[in-house]
């Protein structure tokens, strides 16, 4: 670096003297990359740079790492689930045991977003005054299909404890599980809750003006004793916390995007990562959220002694074909209950069938159109009365029984051994069967009892026995009495 007087002179020769590039580096005896530097102003030697070199932990790995983060991003397609500089460090300790700052990774980030972050304004709440809640939408892949999901979005707003579940829609019997189990895992309820405006909950008006919510959403109200503020439209910042919330589950629990088979376990990981959330310390705060927590679960209002139950319910007739009808979907149930008006309680991921208070079957809930669900033992009864159509039911193609099984079931001897051989499976698993098919086909035996008696032999091979830990204790008896009976008097 050149000091103050020797950039003066490379100037006025340059500007003043017109003399050029190379006469001054003559002249001054610099060289001419020095004086190309300096002659025009445009660089000051005595300005300090704003480029910040780049530190030697970004290693090409680490480069290579983060340029893969931002092309996964692309790929999967999901705006509101993208990197931030935050989740590639994560990434980055845990799959390359990266030893930098997390600084170093949002600084080389920012250089390569420059994205501005949202802003939220500063809220402060006494324990157990409120929860704020939003529905969010994002993207999994589930059984390898993309989906788009809903995610129903909860934080304590004292604490800042969070919970977040997943659902396949927003209707009203996901809204009503949303609070049950948002309220389960807070193990109570706060004094109110706050919302932008949802369809599920108002019926009219809006913020400060609603006159009237949804039926569902004032039993919920009621039995687990809490009020409802609804937020102005385009009022974000009256809920922050639950806004910031949304964001934060997408990008740190659903990135990268979760592969899952089942709603099941996409909830058991979001409740992993709202559990291992409360280690976290929110800037400015002296305590994790963990123990802010602590604080407040003891100012929230105890839960009712028995939780709502999150259904829609209708009634319906069981058709001739033993099932009933409940959003364009059909669902099986016992052939004894053909005719019979059936009360049907829909969950979000469950539908239970009820006759006179008793519950009759159980099925995952179906979300296409003009689906059908069964189950053999439904139809078993019935099949056994007519043997003859055990070869087309559906109820018997539904379970998609390979074709072993069938290459079996036509050397039977009647249609009805065949009917006896699928009651079989509501004792035993396909593969068991299908294993003592084999072993009944390799010694030529082509009957029901062979097969039966295989499965019976095998349970009862598997059956562990339990050895005796305490052994039986053999008390000592007193004989003296006998030799008075032998010696007909007292013995000695």
């Amino acid at each position: 670096m050149i000091k103050v007087d020797q950039y003066q002179l490379i100037r006025e020769l340059y500007a003043v003297k017109g003399l050029s590039q190379r006469e001054i580096a003559r002249t001054l005896g610099i060289s001419r990359n020095t004086v190309r530097k300096y002659c025009k102003g445009e660089n000051l030697p005595f300005e300090k740079s704003t480029k910040k070199r780049q530190p030697t932990v970004i290693t090409p790995e680490v480069e290579k790492f983060i340029q893969e983060c931002f092309e996964q991003d692309n790929e999967d397609k999901a705006p509101k689930q993208k990197h931030t500089a935050k989740r590639i460090y994560d990434r980055l300790v845990e799959e390359l045991g990266f030893e930098g700052g997390e600084s170093t990774i949002r600084h080389y980030v920012k250089a390569l977003k420059d994205k501005p972050s949202e802003a939220f304004v500063p809220l402060e709440f006494d324990p157990g005054e409120a929860i704020q809640m939003d529905w969010g939408q994002a993207v999994i892949y589930l059984k390898g299909v993309r989906t788009t999901i809903r995610l129903f979005c909860a934080r304590l707003c004292y604490s800042a404890m969070p919970f977040v579940i997943g659902f396949p829609h927003e209707r009203i019997e996901a809204l009503v599980e949303g609070h049950i189990e948002t309220f389960e895992f807070f193990g109570g309820v706060g004094q109110r809750s706050i919302y932008d405006n949802m369809r599920t909950i108002v019926n009219d008006g809006w913020g400060k003006h609603v006159r009237k919510e949804q039926k569902d959403f004032l039993q919920l109200k009621a039995h687990y004793a809490f009020q409802a503020t609804f937020c102005n439209p385009g009022q974000g910042n009256e809920k922050g916390l639950v806004e910031s919330l949304v964001g934060w589950a997408r990008r740190n629990i659903l990135v990268p995007v979760p592969r899952v088979n089942s709603f099941e376990e996409l909830n058991q990981l979001l409740r992993e990562r709202c559990l291992a959330y409360q280690e976290h310390t929110i800037r400015g705060r002296s305590k994790t959220i963990g123990e802010y927590f602590e604080i407040e679960r003891d100012k929230l209002t105890p839960l009712p002694l028995r939780a709502m139950e999150p259904i829609r319910q209708v009634v319906a007739t069981c058709n001739p074909f033993s099932t009933v009808r409940f959003d364009t979907n059909r669902y099986s149930l016992p052939v004894e209950y053909v005719g019979k008006d059936i009360t049907v309680k829909a969950g979000v991921f469950e539908v239970s069938l009820w006759y006179h208070g008793k519950q009759i079957a159980t099925h995952p809930r179906l979300y296409g159109r003009e689906g059908v669900t069964y189950k053999l033992e439904h139809y078993l009864p019935l099949l056994e009365r007519k043997p003859r159509a055990v070869w087309n039911a559906q109820p018997v193609k539904a379970i998609n029984l390979p074709a072993a099984f069938w290459d079996f079931a036509h050397k039977l001897g009647s249609d009805y051994e065949v009917v006896k051989l699928l009651k079989l499976l509501s004792r035993y698993s396909i593969p068991a069967l299908l294993e003592s098919i084999q072993e009944a086909t390799s010694y030529g035996s082509y009957c029901y009892e062979s097969v039966r008696t295989k499965l019976e032999e095998k349970q009862y091979k598997d059956t562990p026995v339990n050895p005796v830990t305490n052994p039986v204790e053999i008390k000592q008896v007193d004989l003296s009495a006998y030799d008075v009976m032998v010696t007909g008097g007292e013995s000695a």
